[in-house]
């Protein structure tokens, strides 16, 4: 079920059987030679809403953009401050929760939202207990692959998955997205993965082609089929584990 499918209607009917809902969370950001710029919010999005219909949950829109300030070297990432990210994560979690929803299940797509994210949970919680506003919620963030997706993985591409751009990723995307495939020389084959980085102009010099340790080469829309299946097998089973907490 997608929310911005529904009526006020349905929504005020669902609420009187359940109070659980699943937001999607990704970033607008590069992916390498062959990877979309969407990827981050598309996969975290398509394994969504494949856990609402498997549970019959409500799934929020997807909130797209993210805290990509170090891919900003790249043409056409965008980004939010993190502070930014904070407020509306915050605010989406505290409108929804006026209706009467309590059980908040962010699936994100994007390592870099991780403390803006928690931190606004954090904020939501503090309001709470401070006494200043807010519901009794509880919310969580997940990345969209779970122990059965991470085994496949590890058995498709083993050191090849690498740490943006990945193999994985890549894959999902040409599934869900066949329409929008890409396909670009790389070199090397796999990516340099030493170093960390700062800003956007020390990430761009560190990885030139975006990727980092991986060889997105070896993506396919068959390895995305596999692993969007066990994805929302994952996905659904973390859910509901965290609506009985």
């Amino acid at each position: 079920m997608q929310l911005a499918l529904c009526t006020w209607q349905e929504v005020e009917e669902y609420l009187g059987r359940r109070t659980g809902i699943i937001i999607p969370i990704g970033s607008v950001e590069q992916h390498g030679p062959n990877g979309l710029i969407g990827t981050d919010h598309l996969t975290a999005e398509a394994v969504a809403q494949g856990v609402g219909e498997r549970l019959g949950c409500l799934v929020a829109p997807t909130l797209a953009y993210g805290m990509s300030q170090h891919h900003l070297g790249f043409a056409g990432s965008a980004t939010l401050k993190p502070s930014t990210l904070m407020l509306v994560v915050r605010d989406v979690v505290q409108s929804l929760a006026v209706h009467g929803f309590r059980r908040f299940f962010f699936i994100n797509g994007h390592g870099g939202n991780i403390a803006s994210v928690t931190a606004a949970f954090d904020e939501v919680y503090a309001m709470r207990s401070l006494g200043e506003a807010g519901q009794p919620v509880r919310c969580r963030l997940s990345f969209w692959f779970g122990p059965r997706t991470r085994a496949l993985t590890a058995a498709l591409y083993g050191e090849s998955e690498g740490g943006h751009a990945t193999c994985s990723e890549v894959s999902l995307m040409q599934y869900c997205r066949p329409q929008a495939i890409k396909t670009a020389p790389m070199s090397p084959h796999l990516a340099p993965a030493s170093g960390g980085f700062f800003d956007a102009a020390d990430y761009r010099a560190r990885f030139p082609d975006g990727r980092i340790g991986s060889a997105p080469s070896l993506a396919s829309p068959e390895h995305g089929r596999q692993l969007y299946e066990t994805a929302v097998e994952d996905m659904a089973e973390a859910y509901q584990a965290f609506l009985a907490c």
